[in-house]
């Protein structure tokens, strides 16, 4: 079990270097293990090209195994803990750049106040798509995903969480007034920042776009984290959820309401079939909306 951990660690950090760190293992001790592994196998996992390791067939063909038996010995293990009471363990959450500002943070806030012995791991994902595909294969046990449909996968439950309304983020000094409510229309012949292709923020851009809006997208990023400052920088408008609102105004930019806007629904996701103790903790504290 701990070499189809290590395994699993190499191929999610894409490398023996970067997984050694996160496990604080050597990189010999670690390659060793992972040599032991195809020995005990009776094939090779990896293409050794230089001192890179490239996933062969027989490689891609044991990640979904490895990552359902380390499941099973998480849920093992969580079983006898929650005889005793969850005093430990580990939350592995996949998320959206946005939803990892809010409603993210609140639920992981909270959680670890009731919950303190309990980590929490977030791992990045770019697309819904690519947030249930790590639920659905075991990479993490739950996701957070927003969607203006409603999300259908017969791999993963849905608890929806909050639904978040399209603002205006823009700087200080203008062109707008605060607290006052900008019509689409409005953003006529200003610059604008947008999320990369498939974001909601980017759905809602170009549709105003489509329908008229004579505006100029001057930055598309799919580092969201530059947003913000790219804002109040002076680089143009973004239109952006809700959940900035609290990061933005503490940054100085100011958060108006569109008129019209459109909304992206936030849900929870979490594989079908029996959790670790900490993912129904976490799922049960996301579902009492404390």
């Amino acid at each position: 079990m701990r070499q189809l951990e290590y395994f699993l660690a190499v191929v999610d950090h894409g490398g023996v270097n970067r997984a050694a760190a996160a496990l604080h293992l050597s990189q010999p001790s670690l390659s060793q293990a992972l040599r032991t592994l195809e020995r005990d196998l009776g094939s090779d996992l990896f293409h050794r090209i230089g001192r890179r390791l490239v996933l062969n067939d027989s490689g891609h063909a044991l990640v979904g195994p490895a990552r359902e038996a380390v499941r099973g010995l998480d849920l093992a293990r969580s079983a006898v803990e929650a005889v005793r009471g969850l005093r430990r363990g580990r939350v592995d959450v996949a998320a959206l750049p946005t939803q990892s500002i809010e409603p993210l943070t609140g639920l992981v806030a909270g959680f670890t106040e009731r919950h303190p012995d309990v980590s929490v791991s977030i791992r990045g994902a770019l697309t819904n798509r690519d947030a249930v595909q790590m639920v659905r294969t075991g990479a993490c046990e739950l996701g957070v995903v927003a969607t203006g449909d409603p999300l259908g996968d017969p791999g993963v439950d849905v608890l929806p969480l909050v639904r978040q309304a399209f603002v205006l983020l823009a700087p200080a000094d203008g062109p707008f007034r605060p607290g006052v409510p900008v019509p689409a229309a409005a953003l006529t012949g200003h610059r604008l920042i947008v999320g990369h292709e498939g974001s909601g923020m980017r759905r809602f851009a170009d549709r105003l776009l489509a329908e008229g809006l004579d505006a100029r997208i001057v930055v598309e990023s799919e580092h969201r984290v530059s947003i913000l400052p790219l804002v109040l920088g002076g680089a143009g408008l973004a239109v952006v959820t809700d959940a900035w609102r609290g990061l933005a105004e503490q940054a100085g930019a100011l958060v108006l309401d569109l008129e019209p806007t459109d909304h992206l629904d936030v849900a929870l996701i979490s594989r079908r079939g029996p959790l670790t103790a900490a993912a129904r903790a976490f799922v049960d504290h996301a579902a009492s909306g404390a």
